[in-house]
C-alpha cells in the first residue's frame, strides 16, 4: 500500500502484516496493544477471535465514551 502524509518529503510503502502467526503448531493472533493472543488449534479458530476481540474492544471503547459523556 503506497502512502503519504503531508509531511511525508515523498511517498512510502506501508506493508500490512497478517496478526495470525502460527508458532509450535498453534495458532495465536497478534494485537495492537502487543499482546499474543491465544493459542487456538486452528488458523479459521485464530481468525474467528481475532474478530471477537476487536468487537469486544469497539465495544469496551463505546462503553467508556458513554460513561464520560454521562
Amino acid at each position: 500500500m503506497l502512502g503519504k502524509r503531508e509531511q511525508d518529503p515523498k511517498p512510502t510503502v506501508q506493508y500490512r502484516s497478517d496478526r495470525v502467526s502460527l508458532v509450535n503448531g498453534l495458532f495465536f493472533f497478534s494485537t495492537r496493544e502487543n499482546t499474543l493472543e491465544g493459542p487456538f488449534p486452528t488458523r479459521t479458530d485464530a481468525v474467528r477471535e481475532t474478530e471477537a476481540y476487536i468487537h469486544r474492544m469497539q465495544q469496551a471503547k463505546l462503553n467508556q465514551q458513554s460513561s464520560l459523556n454521562g
